[in-house]
């Protein structure tokens, strides 16, 4: 049994909770995809669901990877705990070669990619505003 201090972050365990993730911001590697959505409630901070379909492989392989998975929540999350957000991690066969620190940095960069902000984007270079006349971006005409 966990001693009740071990466990900083905390689980999704409803379906609501992953389908609701789903609808928020995406990031994927070869390893993993990661999906986020901010909550309104306060008080839970960061939650995490993990996901692994069958199509990666035997229900031992799953579990291994989901058990890799746990492991690199607890140290990728730490600075992300105080967030009221829920996170859902669908796991990919990749997961079961990867080096540790390899996932832990996948899931640091998807993090602070789905923690971001609504309203900020990924690039936050201003737009330019739409050409005049039908003209074509880049092209000019002789």
């Amino acid at each position: 049994m966990r001693a009740p201090c071990a466990r900083l972050i905390g689980r999704l365990t409803k379906r609501p909770d992953f389908v609701a993730a789903a609808s928020g911001r995406r990031f994927h590697t070869e390893r993993m995809t990661v999906q986020g959505r901010p909550r309104d409630d306060l008080g839970l901070g960061l939650r995490f669901g993990l996901t692994v379909t069958k199509r990666v492989g035997h229900a031992t392989e799953r579990n291994r990877i989901k058990r890799r998975l746990r492991t690199v929540c607890q140290k990728a999350g730490e600075d992300y705990s105080s967030v009221n957000m829920d996170v859902v991690i669908i796991g990919r066969r990749d997961i079961l070669t990867a080096d540790y620190d390899v996932l832990i940095d996948d899931l640091r960069r998807a993090l602070r990619t789905v923690t971001k902000p609504k309203g900020t984007r990924p690039s936050d270079r201003p737009s330019s505003p739409p050409p005049a006349n039908g003209e074509r971006r880049g092209h000019t005409h002789a």
